[in-house]
């Protein structure tokens, strides 16, 4: 089997009285894409943000490497390893390409606070800076205005600040929201290369690309797994229709 590099065990979030977590537990593996699916409201979102550190989980513990990082903060957990991406685009859409990339690298780097020196000056920076743009596709793209690129290079460029961070947990919230057939099959693509080397949990509607992807599926509704396992397994599974595929079961 390939390197964990995350698990949950029995994640839980409680807002008051509801549960938009009940119990969830997943295993991320390097080389591999972990999809996350279900209908609106499944609590899809609150999870990767448990992930993240973005929420303090109720109960429950986070494994980031085999260290237990439950409750821990976001700066902390990223630092660790895991980058993650967002429903809305979160760029800085004045800046330039290879700007918004090298800001994200310099994130990582120990010299990230010496306001004095030079951006482009830091050398491992801006090689961290170049590989990210050349994975994420990008690199003819670099010296252009963030705001003039088209909605899926901006996705693009989103997942190339986050792999500037170097990170060995990818966590992908909806990257094909809003695009095209011929854009999102780009992304598609791009999400394909990316695997190796990482472990990645996708969070996405686009069921095709969620198929054509996915190495392993876990399906949740109202706050709770109902089915986890590979594409063929999840695609026969009575439950799985019934709840959110729109079948009979």
């Amino acid at each position: 089997m390939a390197e964990v590099l995350l698990e949950a065990q029995r994640l839980t979030k409680r807002f008051g009285g509801l549960t938009a977590v009940d119990g969830v537990s997943l295993t991320l593996r390097r080389d591999r894409v972990h999809a996350v699916i279900g209908p609106n409201g499944a609590g899809k979102s609150t999870l990767t943000n448990l992930l993240s550190g973005d929420l303090a989980p109720t109960a429950g513990r986070l494994l980031l490497g085999g260290r237990d990082v439950t409750g821990a903060a976001p700066e902390t957990i990223a630092r660790l390893g895991l980058g993650r991406s967002y429903q809305k685009t979160n760029i800085f859409l004045p800046f330039t390409v290879w700007e918004n990339v090298r800001l994200a690298a310099q994130a990582r780097a120990s010299c990230a606070a010496r306001w004095l020196t030079r951006a482009d000056s830091l050398a491992t920076v801006n090689r961290r800076a170049e590989r990210a743009l050349e994975l994420a596709g990008l690199t003819a793209r670099a010296q252009r205005i963030a705001g003039t690129i088209s909605h899926g290079e901006q996705r693009q460029l989103e997942i190339a600040m986050t792999l500037a961070t170097e990170p060995q947990v990818l966590l992908l919230d909806e990257p094909l929201a809003g695009m095209g057939t011929a854009e999102a099959e780009r992304i598609v693509e791009l999400l394909r290369s990316i695997k190796r080397g990482h472990a990645v949990m996708l969070v996405e509607h686009d069921m095709d690309a969620v198929f054509a992807l996915a190495d392993e599926l876990t399906v949740m509704v109202n706050g709770r797994v109902i089915a986890t396992g590979e594409p063929a397994a999840i695609r026969a599974d009575a439950a799985v229709r019934a709840a959110y595929l729109g079948e009979d079961a």
